[in-house]
């Protein structure tokens, strides 16, 4: 590998002025940025990245910590977010938590000691105390941290209480919520939108609400003995896509015909919903304009601009699919015939 030595003395320099060259600082004649550029080319030079970093305490690398990497809004928005990067010639350590507080403090360490530039983060364990003594540059992303910390978001709420309403005007008469885990805001957050459409009917009680963890399996086990104990439940909204595909599972083991005796809806909008049969009716987030909106404004923060909107609410989209319409099956049917 050639050396910067190497550069200057092809170029007639000094070591200096090839560095000013490299970091466009101080001043440097045409003429002699021209023989230093043609001196880079001819010898194939490349900067070492670690050195640079070390000595700028810079590393155009940005972290993305995830709380799992195997359900797949995250490795969705996960692209999103390193589009946006490589675009500005940024490069992304990605870290998958396992919703493990020691994981994610790990991985803040390692990407300070790395001098990485900013964070986005998916958390729901980390607080305002521990963001801050990153001391960098951090955006939230899915799950809110704290009010200082800017943050990218869909408004779980208002989307959860459409989805609820939506087994409602189907004709669903009791309706079961399987919810994703307790010490995650979102999930709580929704679990509060099912209450409050169903929360003042006669019928409802808190036996309808079963704990999923955000899990395809948990959820298939939880929705397994929800059903078994209570056969007049006809629809189900499941926090997230990944449990509504359990709830699916548990269903077609139970001989329970979608959506004929049960309708189901989950929240995402993963391209795996598009692949199930019944092909899930979900409340779709925007998920890559989350991650590239996460990912500009953490540019922002990094070149030290004013954010003029930190926290950046996007309204999730009902996509009705066969889990929950009856003629979108009979219409599939039709098209293979």
């Amino acid at each position: 590998m050639p050396t910067i030595k190497e550069v200057a003395k092809t170029a007639g320099v000094s070591v200096a002025t090839v560095s000013r060259v490299l970091n466009n600082n101080g001043y440097v004649g045409e003429d002699t940025r021209e023989k230093v550029s043609q001196a880079i080319t001819e010898l194939n030079y490349k900067p070492n990245a670690v050195a640079r970093s070390l000595y700028k305490k810079q590393s155009r690398t940005i972290g993305l910590i995830v709380p799992d990497i195997t359900n797949p809004f995250f490795p969705e928005l996960a692209r999103a977010v390193e589009d946006v990067m490589n675009r500005k010639g940024y490069t992304v350590i990605l870290g998958n938590s396992d919703e493990k507080a020691e994981e994610e403090k790990a991985y803040l360490t390692m990407m300070e000691q790395k001098y990485v530039d900013g964070a986005i983060l998916a958390t729901n364990t980390m607080d305002n105390e521990q963001v801050h003594a990153f001391n960098k540059p951090v955006v939230a992303i899915d799950r809110a941290i704290d009010s200082t910390v800017p943050t990218v978001f869909s408004d779980n709420l208002s989307s959860s209480r459409e989805a609820v309403r939506h087994l409602k005007d189907l004709g669903c008469q009791v309706i079961a919520h399987v919810r994703g885990p307790e010490h995650v805001n979102n999930a709580n957050i929704r679990c509060q939108g099912y209450i409050d459409v169903v929360g003042e009917t006669n019928w409802f009680h808190n036996g309808y609400i079963v704990n999923g963890n955000y899990s395809s399996q948990e959820a298939y086990q939880s929705a397994l003995t929800l059903l078994k104990d209570h056969p007049e439940i006809d629809g189900i909204f499941a926090g997230n896509d990944l449990m509504a595909i359990g709830v699916l599972k548990a269903a077609r083991d139970l001989n329970i015909v979608v959506p004929d005796q049960l309708a189901v809806i989950g929240f995402d909008g993963i391209s795996l919903c598009e692949t199930t049969f019944p092909e899930l009716s979900t409340m779709a987030q925007p998920i890559y304009q989350l991650g590239e909106t996460a990912a500009e404004m953490l540019i922002d923060l990094i070149e030290q601009k004013q954010l003029t909107k930190p926290y950046r609410k996007y309204s999730a989209q009902l996509i009705q699919r066969q889990s929950t319409n009856k003629s979108l099956i009979m219409s599939a049917h039709d098209d293979q015939s």
